[in-house]
């Protein structure tokens, strides 16, 4: 289907169609009720973490200030993309405007690039907690936290917008089908009749920025973790140490072992379906686990999660 609007110098899309999961119309209930469920669970999860994050006292210090914002922005990315998708699962209406569908592609990775720089603050966290105790207090106070939560959106500001104007400068003049549930670089450049080889660019050249520069220091800042973790004599203090950083290493290799598949295949067409998987994996799966990662091995979160839940104080 080709929903074009004539224009002087040729024609322009003026939708797109989103295929979405499934194709096969008795599927949809089931694809519905699933992801239905999955954004209930994930909204309800991040909003109870963020809860008792406020409510306990214990909980407020830096890792679970960073874990606050984490739980935010678990909320939002969720919402940039399943919502809508259930809303054309309803309606039965596959078409999507070109301004929603960039308005879509814009707060994406506006999202996922403030998840970028905040998984990196909260390693820069534990690296000043775990190897300068001493001066930790002071190198991570309350202003530092608000100033590296405040550069970390403008920074993902910058990075989003400039993938949306690069792409709105970008002609759509044929096929406007996109095999995927959201809109999303890749697939947007696969339609293209103008040549995509300087956004190519603008995403691998801002990737390496945005996704490359954090790696690196995530994983200095856990090498640093790690020697002096193992100084440590008492196999209980090494335990405890351990646990603090287990939760975060496992949701920076969910968020960034995603990233890297989605964006670094580019011109793969073939891959559609691979995409789909992806795309579930990091803009549903990764928020709705955060919250259990991060809970599962964490008496003061379950605590505290106890006492939001029932309104009374868990048991010592």
């Amino acid at each position: 289907v080709s929903l074009c609007l004539k224009m002087t110098n040729g024609t322009a899309v003026t939708e797109f169609i989103l295929l979405g999961l499934v194709e096969t119309p008795g599927l949809r209930p089931v694809v519905f009720v699933v992801f239905l469920l999955a954004y209930l669970l994930t909204v309800g999860g991040n909003l109870s973490i963020l809860a008792a994050i406020l409510v306990e006292n214990k909980l407020h210090t830096p890792m679970y200030f960073f874990l606050g914002n984490l739980s935010v922005l678990d909320v939002g990315c969720i919402t940039v993309t399943v919502p809508s998708m259930l809303a054309r699962l309803l309606s039965h209406k596959h078409t999507v405007p070109y301004g929603a569908c960039l308005t879509q592609l814009f707060f994406l990775h506006q999202l996922a690039g403030v998840d970028c720089f905040l998984l990196t603050a909260m390693a820069y966290d534990r690296f000043l907690a775990i190897c300068q105790p001493l001066t930790y207090s002071t190198r991570m106070s309350q202003t530092v936290q608000r100033i590296l939560v405040a550069v970390s959106w403008a920074l993902a500001f910058t990075n989003a917008l400039t993938h949306t104007v690069a792409i709105s400068t970008l002609n759509f003049c044929g096929p406007n089908v996109i095999n995927h549930f959201y809109c999303d670089l890749p697939q947007l450049f696969q339609l293209s009749c103008s040549s995509t080889q300087l956004n190519e660019l603008l995403l691998f050249g801002l990737g390496i920025l945005m996704a490359g520069a954090p790696v690196i220091l995530i994983v200095t800042s856990y090498i640093h973790v790690a020697a002096a973790v193992l100084r440590i004599r008492s196999a209980e203090g090494r335990k405890k140490a351990f646990s603090t950083c287990g939760s975060h290493l496992t949701v920076v290799g969910i968020f960034y072992g995603t990233g890297v598949f989605s964006y670094m295949r580019l011109g793969s067409v073939e891959a559609s379906d691979k995409d789909k998987g992806i795309g579930i994996l990091n803009t549903v799966i990764s928020p709705m686990l955060n919250p259990l990662i991060y809970s599962l091995r964490n008496p003061d979160v379950q605590g505290a999660l106890w006492q939001v839940l029932t309104g009374k104080r868990a048991l010592a």
